[in-house]
């Protein structure tokens, strides 16, 4: 089946999901070029959502997690989302996600992509925001602080799962791509901008922030991926730091800008966890991955890398 949507009306995506039938069969969901400011939620497998091109097709709402609700709780980081994916085989495509809640000291997190479900896959899209853009299902087993997971999956099962992002732009500052999902990035640009208003205090940026689950064998991989700037300070950004202790991101042949700060990575004051995260890179080159790295940062050999392919990410939970 496939679905046409045009911009203009309210809720005009969330009505064409909403119209299709709830059996799981394969559809795709068009949108014409425009801007469809909307929040969304695609809650149906094997479901295509596809545009024109990302410059051409952008889907953008403006909820921060520091907004009061009528019960006088915060929004929260997990309500704050643009778009957000629940089911399995779910393909994003030619596509802006954004939330435009801005600036960040005063909305706080801010996600584009609540991106749910086994084998997501995102192509040629641009995701856009500055803290927590991208989050990758699922939640960590515990929250730290009480209700930071109030939300729509707060109390469900926290499932394993692989997402796939190909030829996209992903934009942020704190931790903009974080989560636990098993996620391979291909070819895509990791863009760190400053988010804040007020700029007098020192910028720093964290491009991940894995909470990788205890034995999964893979966290982030990024793939020939490009680690870019805009407008940020030399040596100022991170390439990840650890939202839970097992947290796991390799990177494979990037390139790295001179905004990446000489360690690479920070341990985010969690020396304990030196000896169960994963953070190696291989291949690396430019300006950023010259640096002397942190020492529990790991040089990957060539038998290791090679054994990092994208055919052992697909296999390594049960299909």
């Amino acid at each position: 089946m496939i679905i046409s949507v045009m911009p203009g009306s309210a809720h005009a995506i969330q009505r064409a999901i909403d119209s299709l039938p709830r059996d799981g069969s394969p559809a795709v969901i068009r949108l014409s070029p425009g801007v469809y400011r909307e929040k969304v939620v695609l809650d149906r497998p094997n479901t295509t959502l596809e545009g024109e091109s990302a410059a051409s097709t952008v889907i953008v709402w403006d909820d921060g997690a520091f907004e009061i609700l009528e019960d006088g709780m915060k929004r929260g980081t997990f309500r704050t989302a643009t778009l957000r994916t629940d089911g399995a085989n779910i393909t994003l495509r030619n596509l802006t996600i954004q939330n435009s809640a801005s600036p960040r000291e005063k909305a706080g997190q801010a996600i584009a992509l609540y991106a749910d479900g086994d084998r997501l896959l995102a192509e040629d899209c641009a995701l856009l925001s500055f803290q927590d853009t991208l989050f990758t299902a699922p939640l960590p087993p515990k929250e730290i602080e009480k209700n930071g997971f109030i939300g729509p999956k707060q109390h469900a099962p926290r499932i394993p799962q692989r997402h796939t992002y190909r030829r996209c732009r992903i934009e942020g500052d704190v931790d903009f791509i974080f989560g636990g999902a098993a996620a391979w990035f291909e070819d895509c640009e990791i863009v760190a901008v400053d988010g804040r208003k007020d700029r007098t205090e020192p910028y720093a940026a964290y491009c991940t922030a894995a909470s990788t689950p205890e034995g999964q064998a893979f966290g982030y991989v990024f793939d020939h991926c490009r680690f870019t700037g805009r407008d940020v300070p030399i040596a100022s950004v991170y390439l990840g730091r650890p939202w839970r202790e097992w947290a796991k991101t390799v990177l494979l042949a990037c390139e790295l800008g001179a905004h990446i700060a000489a360690s690479g990575f920070d341990d985010w004051g969690k020396a304990h966890a030196h000896a169960t995260l994963l953070y190696a890179e291989h291949g690396c080159f430019g300006p950023g991955a010259e640096g002397m790295r942190a020492p529990y940062v790991r040089a990957l050999t060539d038998k290791e890398a090679r054994a990092i392919t994208y055919d052992a990410f697909l296999q390594s939970l049960n299909p």
